[in-house]
């Protein structure tokens, strides 16, 4: 599989990796990872059974399950309804869904090379309706 040619490369339910996760193609994990998982010109998606506890670098991030670790995406962080990640963000844009729960810091790089820090280090945020659409909660549960 070449990456661009519109395959995503799976490690399934039942398949366990610590370590060092490399590669050139999207990526989707629903198993068990820990070590490092990197990615830089592909996408990593952590699907809804995943358990990650790794830092994660890759073009653009997609968690819908647990993770545990720090995440530099070059793109876009987003955080899908019923996913749960404690560790630091750092991506050029981030959108967290309602009911996702996130636990950190939050770094937003714009292409300039400028930087604009959000603190969002309450110990759990969660998005409601009632916000702006890309906007961080506050609210500690």
């Amino acid at each position: 599989m070449a990456a661009g040619d519109g395959t995503t490369a799976t490690i399934g339910k039942s398949v366990q990796i610590r370590g060092e996760v490399k590669g050139s193609e999207d990526l989707l994990v629903d198993g068990l990872v820990e070590g490092t998982i990197t990615l830089t010109e592909s996408r990593l998606t952590i699907g809804a059974n995943a358990t990650v506890k790794a830092n994660v670098s890759a073009r653009d991030v997609v968690v819908l399950g647990k993770l545990n670790g720090d995440v530099s995406a070059t793109g876009r962080v987003e955080l899908r309804s019923g996913s749960h990640v404690s560790g630091d963000l750092r991506a050029g844009r981030l959108s967290i869904e309602e009911n996702a729960v996130f636990s950190g810091k939050v770094d937003l790089v714009q292409s300039s090379g400028s930087t604009e820090k959000l603190a969002a280090s309450a110990s759990q945020q969660t998005a409601t309706p009632a916000e702006k659409p890309g906007a961080l909660s506050g609210a500690a549960k």
